[in-house]
């Protein structure tokens, strides 16, 4: 029983450290898509905008309160709140600060959405992400 407490306890402990600390947001930030506008039928290439109120973009390895660095979800669901956002297709990072990018997306129906990361590239605490968008590309 000991040995099994021992082992659960160090599990506990390995588990608290492998966690990424995350960087508080203020109360209030919000970060959202100001185009292409959600349900937008649109032709490609696509060039989406990003918008932040009550923080700063700050490029990714700078850190800075209140400042944080986009990324962009594209057809993809929000990755762990709790570790750094995948670097993907479907998860874009803009790391040198931009606040806006032209994709190139197949016709049909897709998902946008943005996520705040800190220097690390770890959402704050709490999130700062936007509402997600259905946009169709003709």
């Amino acid at each position: 029983m000991k040995k099994l407490a021992a082992a659960i306890l160090t599990l506990a402990t390995f588990a608290a450290l492998a966690q990424t600390p995350r960087t508080p947001a203020p109360q209030g930030a919000e970060l959202y898509l100001i185009a292409p506008a959600d349900k937008a039928t649109v032709t490609g290439p696509v060039t989406v905008r990003f918008g932040l109120r009550g923080m700063g973009v700050a490029p990714a390895g700078i850190q800075l309160p209140d400042t944080g660095h986009h990324h962009l979800l594209v057809d993809a669901d929000l990755p762990a709140l709790d570790k750094p956002i995948p670097a993907d297709a479907n998860h874009i990072h803009f790391g040198k600060g931009q606040t806006e990018t032209t994709l190139t997306l197949a016709p049909g129906q897709h998902t946008l959405q943005l996520v705040l990361g800190d220097h690390l590239h770890v959402p704050h605490q709490p999130a700062v992400v936007s509402q997600k968008i259905t946009i169709t590309v003709k």
